[in-house]
């Protein structure tokens, strides 16, 4: 069982060094970045946090398809994990459909995309040489020069039951959005269907008082718009440190093999350092 701490979004990209820094002195495993449209990029902000530690795995969490080519999104893992061997996971997603259109970046088939990207790039990562005609990727003949001796693993970020059961096939972890109580899990990870080692990481708000519901509540509403459920399903780890922990630990009796909680707030490791008191 491993416990993440994902940088928000909205927090200042000159804070992640310090950010991850005081992380890295921690029982957390894990520190994950997130890449959405108009905020950061998230190989850029990996390398960062990387650079900043020592011993935290980095997670990225997500990067979309439709922005990165399979080459190039291979080239920027591989060379961050021969930097920094074995300290790296690297999330692939569809991306928000309507940002990818904002961006001029949508996919015609968006899960034919996210499987030929996910098998190019771990085909490249293990240092093969790759050619794909695909219904959305093409490659013809191309690998790495410098392919990691050690290749990170490579999960899918996804939701929907095609590409749960998509990414059990193909990825070697699936991650799943903030939200999702552990009740809701069993199904889910039933539908992704994967044997042997195949990591599930569970992003989770954090919010530790006892004004944390009410602070949460705008959160709340904007997640339950896209897992198109009643904000009161939203599930979340708030409210005293011992409620947060709780809700973290039935997440891990769930199925869940990395809990990626995500602090809010202008101190959000605040809330990172009572959740780890709790448990």
């Amino acid at each position: 069982m491993r416990l993440g701490v994902v940088f928000d979004r909205d927090l200042p990209p000159e804070s992640l060094p310090r950010f991850a820094g005081e992380l890295d002195g921690t029982a957390v495993s894990d520190l994950w970045v997130v890449e959405d449209l108009g905020w950061t990029g998230a190989i850029s902000s990996a390398a960062t946090a990387l650079a900043a530690t020592a011993r935290l795995r980095v997670g990225i969490g997500i990067t979309p398809a439709p922005l990165r080519n399979p080459m190039l999104l291979a080239m920027e893992l591989a060379n961050l994990a021969r930097l920094h061997p074995g300290r790296l996971a690297a999330g692939i997603g569809h991306g928000v459909q309507e940002w990818m259109r904002q961006a001029g970046a949508a996919a015609s088939s968006p899960l034919s995309l996210l499987e030929e990207t996910i098998t190019s790039v771990r085909a490249l990562l293990r240092g093969e040489t790759v050619t794909v005609h695909g219904r959305e990727v093409s490659l013809d003949g191309v690998r790495l020069v410098h392919p990691p001796a050690e290749p990170p693993p490579v999960l899918a970020g996804v939701v929907s039951p095609r590409s749960l059961a998509l990414s059990g096939r193909v990825a070697q972890g699936t991650i799943l959005p903030e939200g999702l109580g552990p009740e809701r899990l069993p199904p889910v990870i039933e539908r992704i269907g994967a044997t042997g080692d195949h990591e599930v990481v569970a992003f989770v708000y954090l919010c530790v008082g006892d004004d944390a519901r009410e602070i949460m509540r705008p959160a709340a509403e904007q997640q339950a718009a896209f897992l198109r459920v009643a904000p009161e399903e939203v599930a979340m780890a708030v409210g005293s440190p011992q409620e947060a922990s709780a809700h973290v630990r039935a997440l891990w009796q769930a199925g869940v093999t990395t809990v990626a909680v995500r602090p809010v707030g202008a101190d959000p490791l605040s809330h990172v350092r009572e959740l780890l008191s709790a448990l």
